[in-house]
């Protein structure tokens, strides 16, 4: 059915194709991680296919054919260390955009409507970066499996088992990404007093060569410990403009050769909620990460934009625009991460 005021739809549709661009900026700008993976240029588009492929190199020992030797010696050509892919799955979001047509018959100039709707897309923006804020820290479950593949299945509390990207971590080893337990591994509970020391053990872990952590995202009390352990050396906030911590609460790790921005994935909310109405880092978990070896991967065609075209109930005298988003996050090596937990 065609809404009898045509040109009310077209600026609405204009409205939020004018703020999609701005939109995808602000969801990235909106989390830590995929602040650092955009200055990065790690935010790749995607362009079609059932799954989203992310390539990796691994090595097979059974076939490795590198080696020294002498004169005329025959050298070992056997195939070696084959190039393969982690695949993940296209994951799909969307915010609605209404209005009645009493609204309309209120706000009938057109200054008025594109006021109303810039709000109201604004609203939509902001719960859309809240949503994904939320999903990123998590495993992927959640919503019957439609989430993103999020930070607890990339680098997981226990990173032997299961299946991440279509690989087994079972069975090949060089996908486990590493951890460290304060009480098991540390002898005691995370606290300001132990935490420098804990970050520094596994920060290290995930070192190769001049592979390294470079981001470190905490919940509020691990980035609180943080703070604590530094309050004796008065560290000073990092404000670069080009630091990944811009706009949140950030400070500077140096240990063991590294250094790396930390900042806090959480805020007024504190941890997140099971209920998905607050974004921010799982409680008492800090991960270190190689934004390398991390990727943002939209769609190219579906990067909060519109959805498709109006959309009228036929029983509301209403209208529905809607935003969507699809992709994923994505990795090629885990075993760079890590994350500390109690």
């Amino acid at each position: 059915m065609a809404f009898a005021n045509s040109s009310i739809t077209d600026i609405i549709a204009t409205t939020i194709q004018n703020r999609s661009g701005e939109l995808a900026d602000n969801t990235e700008n909106n989390n830590a991680v995929l602040r650092k993976l955009k200055s990065k240029g790690n935010s790749r588009p995607f362009g079609g296919g059932n799954v989203i492929l992310q390539e990796i190199m691994y090595t097979d020992p059974t076939t490795i054919n590198v080696n020294s030797y002498s004169g005329y010696e025959v050298l070992n050509i056997a195939p070696n260390s084959p190039l393969s892919a982690a695949q993940f799955n296209i994951q799909q979001y969307a915010g609605a955009v209404s209005m009645s047509g009493l609204e309309m018959l209120q706000n009938s100039s057109k200054e008025a409507i594109i006021d109303m709707m810039e709000g109201r897309v604004m609203v939509a923006e902001k719960q859309l970066a809240n949503r994904i804020d939320y999903d990123i820290y998590q495993d992927g479950t959640g919503n019957a499996g439609k989430n993103i593949t999020g930070l607890a299945l990339a680098i997981p509390d226990d990173p032997t088992t299961g299946t991440y990207g279509g690989i087994s971590r079972v069975s090949f080893t060089m996908w486990r990404s590493q951890y460290y337990r304060g009480v098991t591994d540390g002898g005691a509970a995370v606290s300001a007093t132990t935490i420098s020391q804990y970050m520094t053990t596994l920060a290290l872990r995930c070192v190769r060569g001049s592979d390294k952590p470079d981001l470190f995202v905490a919940d509020a009390t691990y980035f609180g410990l943080y703070v604590n352990a530094l309050q004796a050396v008065q560290r000073v906030n990092s404000e670069g403009g080009a630091s990944p911590g811009v706009g949140f609460p950030s400070l500077k790790f140096y240990g063991g050769g590294i250094a790396a921005d930390v900042v806090m994935g959480g805020g007024i909310s504190g941890a997140v909620s099971s209920s998905q109405l607050t974004s921010g880092a799982t409680s008492a978990h800090m991960w270190m990460l190689n934004t390398d070896y991390i990727f943002w991967r939209p769609h190219r065609d579906r990067n909060f934009v519109p959805i498709g075209g109006e959309r009228q109930s036929v029983n509301q005298d209403a209208i529905v625009k809607l935003i969507g988003w699809a992709g994923n996050l994505t990795s090629c090596g885990p075993q760079f991460c890590g994350v500390l937990i109690a």
